[in-house]
């Protein structure tokens, strides 16, 4: 089985897909690996130290994507600049595909339908099922933690104010205001990263278990009522609500973000387009130099005006839509996805191929396109179909 690691393209993304220990791993499985040259200058992974561990390091991408059987990923196929075509253009019938697809993603729809149309075999990180014998490949938590801390830290950043309490010569400061919406992974971590520094943080999550846990951290709740029976999902993760939830969610959260100076997005279904929680007149109410970080934007993002891979001013309040948190701490994340998508190969591949089977929870739910078709139920749904 032949493996290609090409070099991520998105602006600012610094991860790479395998690292020189998973590369050697992978040969030890009987892989052989092609490497982009450069595909690990950005977290700090020599040409050299992939070759030491035993990848042929190849200078051009379009190379790697004619060998290679299977690809891996950090981001979804993107257009190539350098070489004047899109990522998928390059890509073969029968060819692999594992990487963040983020299928629900209306950005990524025409993406999603050229990939089915290649031939290409497509498989998603972030539709990972939470049970047991998944955990080791589940990349979209091990991203989420990353994107918790970082985001927040980038919240703190674009604030115009100071976040703990300060005493001064003046008088007082009182400390400023976060509201965490969605307490996942990411969510756990942002209100850990923003406790530390000093905020009064506040969350709010339809989870009862999940806002239970938020608590224990030390985030006030807040209570949005929503009933259990419509909160949870398989796995533990939260579930689509009916859009009469939704609005009353949205008025629960409007009723306190305009006292907040931060507020963090972090609600997502797995699989599915984020739900829209944090509206345009819910913007309008908060007091101007506040700051949203909308980490969400991946699957379309919980606030109705983020600007996906941006970073804008609407209504006086920094919206900080950028795409690829993660990948500003290269160092960490891309040995965390590294393994994790390792973990996902060994167990695909049987006998030096990847061999499917349709039946098994794990590839039912990160099965993107096969066979000519779109087959991922959350990007049929979000496409209308």
């Amino acid at each position: 089985m032949i493996i290609g690691i090409p070099k991520e393209i998105m602006q600012g993304e610094r991860r790479v897909s395998a690292i020189p220990e998973t590369v050697s791993l992978l040969i030890k499985d009987g892989a052989k690996v092609l490497v982009e040259s450069g595909a690990g200058t950005g977290a700090f992974f020599s040409d050299e130290r992939y070759t030491a561990a035993g990848a042929i390091v190849v200078d051009d991408a379009e190379e790697i994507y004619s060998k290679a059987e299977v690809i891996l990923k950090v981001k979804e196929p993107q257009f190539n600049r350098t070489k004047n075509r899109h990522e998928v253009d390059m890509m073969h019938k029968g060819q692999f595909l594992i990487t963040f697809l983020h299928p629900a993603s209306p950005a990524n729809h025409e993406m999603i339908r050229n990939l089915a149309v290649k031939g290409v075999t497509g498989l998603t990180l972030d539709s990972i099922p939470r049970i047991t014998r998944a955990q080791s490949m589940d990349a979209l938590t091990s991203m989420s933690t990353c994107a918790g801390y970082k985001g927040m830290i980038m919240a703190m950043n674009d604030l115009k104010k100071f976040v703990p309490q300060i005493f001064c010569a003046a008088g007082a400061i009182k400390p400023c205001n976060v509201l965490v919406i969605g307490t996942g992974v990411s969510g756990l971590q942002a209100i850990a990263t923003a406790k530390r520094a000093g905020a009064v943080v506040y969350a709010a999550d339809i989870r009862p278990d999940a806002a239970e846990q938020a608590k224990s951290v030390g985030a006030k709740p807040v209570p949005v009522d929503v009933p259990a029976e419509f909160a949870a999902g398989k796995g533990g993760y939260a579930a689509v609500l009916p859009q009469e939830w939704l609005v009353k969610e949205q008025e629960a959260l409007a009723a306190v973000i305009p006292q907040m100076d931060i507020v963090f997005c972090g609600a997502l279904v797995p699989g599915k387009k984020a739900p829209v929680l944090v509206t345009e007149d819910i913007v309008r109410s908060m007091t101007p130099g506040s700051v949203i970080v909308d980490i969400s934007i991946d699957q379309g993002g919980n606030c109705a005006i983020t600007s996906p891979g941006e970073v804008c001013v609407k209504h006086g309040i920094t919206i900080n839509g950028i795409k690829n948190i993660p990948g500003l701490i290269p160092a960490s994340s891309a040995w965390m996805f590294a393994y994790n998508i390792y973990n996902l190969v060994k167990y695909l591949a049987k006998d030096g191929n990847i061999n499917l089977d349709r039946n098994d929870e794990i590839v039912a739910s990160v099965l993107t396109s096969i066979d000519g078709k779109v087959v991922h139920s959350g990007a049929l749904e979000a496409m209308g179909l």
